[in-house]
């Protein structure tokens, strides 16, 4: 079972990246048409910048959520290089245990904020804000989700990677 758990999360963790890339290639040729329009045809347009506003959000918090590996995200490296595996794994599932609680306690009052912003939309494209904002929504579940199975691994015996200076990169 094991293996068909992994291919199927390979698979998904792929269609999400390109997900993503249909977003970025969304931004750009909507910025492309936007300069095209402004500069060189003297008819600025909005939705335009609204659409690349929209983009740029989904794709930070969508990709976030499920795109960027954990060994991609930020951590204070030169602590967590410095200890040992035993303390490494500790220092994950105290930032797991904090993390799940803040976003825990915060979303309730995510999902109520954004089910009240159903009553405004946006100024030329007229989406309605609940689903622009969804995303959040969407990515505080993923992040809630990952860091109690981050916690798990770490508290039943897998130690975290350590960092490595030479794979070191920019998350991309």
């Amino acid at each position: 079972m094991k293996p068909r758990l992994a291919a199927l999360g390979a698979w998904l963790h792929a269609r999400a990246e390109n997900v993503l890339a249909a977003m970025l290639g969304v931004m750009f040729s909507v910025f492309i048409l936007q300069i095209v329009f402004r500069y060189v045809l003297n008819l600025p347009i909005g939705w335009t910048h609204e659409i690349s506003v929209i983009m740029w959000l989904w794709m930070v918090l969508f990709g976030t959520a499920f795109v960027v590996r954990d060994s991609e995200e930020i951590r204070f490296d030169i602590l967590y290089a410095s200890v040992s595996d035993r303390w490494r794994r500790a220092l994950v599932v105290v930032t797991a245990i904090a993390l799940i609680f803040f976003f825990s306690i915060s979303l309730p009052a995510v999902v109520d904020y954004v089910t009240f912003m159903k009553v405004e939309k946006t100024a030329y494209l007229k989406i309605r804000f609940d689903w622009l904002y969804s995303i959040y929504a969407i990515f505080a579940v993923a992040a809630i989700v990952r860091q109690f199975w981050l916690g798990y691994q770490a508290i039943w015996g897998k130690t975290p990677e350590a960092f490595d200076p030479t794979k070191a990169s920019s998350g991309v």
